[in-house]
């Protein structure tokens, strides 16, 4: 595999592309050009995220040789800290020409929120001090992956917020934390050792199993609500994800090995697209 599509982390990056389909559909329009726009921002960001925490993470000494997950470009010498650098500049850019369309589009306003976004995912793992490491992580991916892309998806179609993006993107939020969550899961005893403190490291093993099975369950319910904003029963079809959240769930409880947990990460990965794409195609029949 080319180590810049290994460090941009191919399986995490459903987490920038479904809430973009979700949020469209939960427009009342679909303008292609913007529906394009705005997935470059979403993978865009979620690449220059997954460079910049490779980078960071390899110059705080985080990434050791005891990590249990795949390897780190940076850290195994794959490609030098300028050049991550520079990988970084150029996923965010592209993100940035991208918002400046959107901007351009569907009003200024989106600058300001695009610039937090990215100063959020900057912090995430850069600064003097990361919210990574504080336990924050959660909550950083809820937000941006979950609530602001989607409800930012539905407005650079319509120009307005409506409540079913809103609910849809609490849904979408708590399968993208949960893919932090088993990733955080795995490397939670390197991550201890190299005091990188995250929420499955001040949790505890078993509770982050709970908060997992949470997540999981907090999605699925979430689609009641969703189904009565829209007056229709059709974005119930995300529930044809359950066997994949079974399987995943039984791999975070079951397993604690490296590689039963990377299983675990590319199921949870898996799950979030799938249910992605029920939700979508529900709201969209809707």
């Amino acid at each position: 595999m080319n180590v810049w599509v290994e460090a941009a982390r191919p399986r995490t990056l459903v987490a920038g592309i479904v809430p973009v389909f979700v949020g469209t559909a939960a427009s009342d329009r679909w303008v292609a050009l913007r529906f394009i726009a705005a997935l470059i921002v979403g993978v865009g960001v979620q690449v220059g995220v997954n460079y910049a925490n490779d980078l960071f993470d390899a110059t705080r000494g985080v990434d050791r040789d005891d990590r249990v997950g795949p390897r780190r470009a940076t850290a195994a010498g794959l490609i030098t800290p300028a050049r991550m650098g520079v990988g970084v500049a150029v996923a965010f850019g592209a993100a940035a020409l991208a918002g400046l369309y959107l901007a351009a589009v569907a009003g200024p306003g989106l600058i300001a929120v695009g610039a937090l976004c990215f100063l959020a995912a900057l912090g995430y793992s850069g600064g003097p001090r990361p919210y990574a490491s504080a336990g924050l992580g959660e909550i950083f991916v809820f937000v941006f992956f979950g609530l602001v892309a989607t409800i930012g998806s539905a407005y650079v179609q319509i120009e307005g917020v409506t409540a079913a993006a809103v609910v849809a993107g609490v849904a979408v939020g708590c399968l993208a934390t949960a893919i932090l969550v088993v990733n955080n899961l795995r490397d939670i005893e390197s991550d201890r050792r190299s005091g990188k403190m995250t929420l499955a490291v001040r949790l505890g093993r078993a509770r982050t199993r709970t908060l997992y099975a949470l997540l999981l369950l907090l999605a699925a319910v979430a689609l009641i609500p969703l189904m009565v904003t829209v007056g229709s029963p059709w974005p119930g079809l995300a529930v044809v994800a359950a066997p994949l959240g079974a399987r995943a769930a039984h791999l975070v409880v079951t397993r604690t090995d490296g590689p039963g947990l990377i299983d675990a990460l590319g199921a949870t990965a898996r799950l979030q697209l799938l249910f992605g794409l029920g939700l979508a195609v529900g709201l969209w029949i809707s």
